[in-house]
């Protein structure tokens, strides 16, 4: 009998930026996201194990009183680590923990914008409750030899529930990205592209920009700029043309929108990178600047 088969549209969505780009993005699938959450695990396990040694060889000679309360600070210790292993990696730049990165996933903000700290600490805090919270419970009544059969079975399905979620909805959502306003999408490795800034236009050549015009953005619309020139869409290319045109005062015309966003895009870049060897860092359009050591845009 034949199977039905999941359209790739299905998981397809829109993402759209603040600047109005659209930016079409897959949304990941459960088993890579399993993938991604054992490989985690195995790493925290693993710096877990670590951290127990090196407390083990400090704490030799303490009796069972001393060792009680310092089992209590170890179990604190074991809980700040790893709700600190997601937290850290996903507020960062790529927005995923090696765990992700390894099978090609990342964290991105259903608003469009930029993923912020309370939404990756939001959607972390809740994997406490979902998987950790039931283990937890089940491996400390069996350390005390009081668990029981119907304590491990409400703890497993208590769990199970939880983790089986993202198959029962549309968007493969846990309650954690629910709440926080989040999807967990592919991001597959690139190769090696052309250097954008590099490229010669004669058209392009034609336009200038002034320093105010060029302060209007940073590094993050930089990117977003670079994404789009590169995806080479026509009405996404005269959509960002028509909004950095407003916001600098600028209007050009529909059929010159990518040699205007290419010129935009150079000049844009060599003039993040001169600030940035001032030590003068733009974050995003928002940003007024902040000091920094010298680097290079990627």
């Amino acid at each position: 009998m034949a199977t039905a088969r999941r359209s790739p549209l299905a998981t397809m969505r829109s993402l759209i930026t603040p600047e109005g780009v659209d930016l079409q993005i897959k949304l990941a699938d459960a088993g890579t996201r399993a993938a991604a959450f054992l490989l985690d695990v195995v790493f925290i396990a693993t710096a877990a194990i670590a951290v127990t040694i090196v407390a083990l060889f400090g704490v030799r000679g303490l009796g069972t009183d001393q060792m009680q309360p310092l089992f209590i600070v170890w179990i604190i210790v074991i809980f700040f680590l790893r709700n600190a292993y997601f937290i850290a990696f996903e507020a960062g730049r790529r927005a995923s923990t090696p765990g992700k990165r390894i099978v090609g996933i990342r964290v991105a903000s259903r608003s469009g914008a930029g993923l912020s700290v309370d939404q990756v600490i939001a959607r972390n805090l809740m994997r406490e409750i979902e998987v950790f919270l039931p283990l937890s419970i089940i491996a400390g009544r069996s350390g005390m030899g009081v668990a029981d059969t119907l304590t491990t079975v409400f703890g497993l399905v208590w769990a199970l529930l939880f983790a089986l979620f993202p198959l029962f909805n549309r968007d493969r959502m846990r309650i954690g990205d629910l709440l926080a306003g989040t999807w967990v999408v592919e991001a597959p490795k690139r190769t090696l592209m052309e250097d954008l800034s590099a490229r010669q236009d004669s058209v392009a050549k034609a336009f200038q920009f002034s320093h105010a015009q060029l302060d209007a953005y940073g590094i993050a619309e930089l990117h977003k700029l670079e994404e789009v020139l590169r995806r080479d869409d026509y009405f996404a290319l005269r959509t960002v043309a028509e909004t950095i045109g407003r916001k600098i005062g600028a209007a050009p015309q529909a059929h010159d929108a990518r040699p205007f966003l290419t010129a935009y895009y150079g000049e844009l870049r060599a003039h993040l990178e001169r600030k940035l060897l001032l030590g003068n860092r733009k974050a995003d359009k928002h940003a007024r600047g902040s000091k920094a050591g010298p680097t290079r845009l990627p």
